[in-house]
């Protein structure tokens, strides 16, 4: 009887989480993009060393408030966008361009976030942590619903 009562708990738990995890993705990936894109719009950002000599070292320092300014909208803009479902197919282009630019450091500017071979200092650790980003916007956008072309 105690086996049943779990196996039946566990179902409900499966089911909800089924039911559920597509939106807890999205706004999990709000909270992270939101929240770091906020932190760089006013100057609070851990990132903003690493930011800046990723700058000096691709397109210079006299671009560095510009860039770093679009970078922080655009985070808050992925954020948002994900609470969006229909705004998938918008947003996973503008992560991939986030992620090509927020990954970058990991070869040009190794100095920063390596330690050692294979080993990140905590900058490459906060770049890393991106793979799982990448993963939960891959799980999204395989629960969106194909385009119908008109009849």
């Amino acid at each position: 009887m105690k086996t049943q009562k779990l196996e039946a708990f566990d179902l409900r738990i499966i089911n909800w989480l089924r039911n559920h995890y597509v939106m807890i993705a999205r706004v999990a990936i709000f909270i992270v993009f939101f929240w770091f894109g906020a932190l760089k719009l006013l100057g609070l950002s851990p990132a903003s060393p690493l930011a800046e000599a990723l700058t000096e070292r691709t397109i210079g320092m006299e671009f560095f408030q510009l860039s770093f300014i679009i970078l922080a909208v655009l985070e808050c803009l992925i954020g948002i966008l994900f609470l969006i479902p229909k705004a998938t197919r918008i947003v996973l282009p503008l992560l991939l361009l986030h992620m090509a630019v927020v990954c970058s450091p990991l070869l040009l500017v190794p100095d920063l976030v390596w330690t050692n071979p294979f080993v990140p200092s905590l900058e490459g650790q906060y770049i890393i942590k991106n793979v799982v980003l990448v993963a939960l916007a891959i799980a999204i956008a395989a629960t969106t619903k194909p385009l119908k072309s008109a009849p």
